[in-house]
C-alpha cells in the first residue's frame, strides 16, 4: 500500500505546523513578558518601571528582553536588604570595640594594658 500525498493534504500539514509554530512563538512571547514582571518585581519597588519593563519586552520581543537585562538593577531588594543588614552590622561591630585613650589602637574589653603604647586602660582585679 504506497503512500500517496496529494497537495491539499501537505497543504493541510504545512497549516498545521505552521499554525503550533505560531502557538509556541507566542507563547514563548508571553512567558518572556511574565518572566520580565516578574523580575523586575524583585528589583525595584516602582510600579511604573514594573510596566515599562513588561512593556517593552512585549513591544521589542527578544530584542527588548536583552534590553531589560542589560539596564535591570544587578540585585534583588532582598539582596540589597541583606547587604545593607551586613552592613550595619560590620558597622556596629567596629563602633563597639573599645579604643585606647592614647594612641587609639581598637582593643579589646579584658585588656588591662594597650600593646601598642601600653596605655594602663583599666585597673587590674584586686581579687585576681
Amino acid at each position: 500500500m504506497p503512500f500517496n500525498l496529494d497537495l491539499t493534504t501537505l497543504g493541510n500539514l504545512f497549516l498545521y505546523l505552521t499554525a503550533f509554530f505560531g502557538a509556541f512563538l507566542t507563547a514563548l512571547w508571553l512567558s518572556l513578558v511574565i518572566w520580565t514582571f516578574r523580575d523586575i518585581k524583585t528589583r525595584h519597588h516602582d510600579r511604573l518601571v514594573h510596566l515599562l519593563a513588561s512593556l517593552m519586552v512585549l513591544l521589542l520581543g527578544p530584542a527588548g528582553l536583552i534590553i531589560y537585562l542589560i539596564l535591570r538593577p544587578p540585585l534583588t531588594l532582598e539582596d540589597a536588604y541583606q547587604h545593607t543588614l551586613e552592613e550595619e552590622a560590620l558597622l556596629s561591630a567596629i563602633e563597639e570595640r573599645p579604643t585606647c585613650p592614647g594612641c587609639g589602637t581598637q582593643t579589646r574589653g579584658d585588656w588591662q594594658i594597650c600593646p601598642q603604647c601600653h596605655t594602663r586602660l583599666r585597673k587590674p582585679c584586686a581579687q585576681c
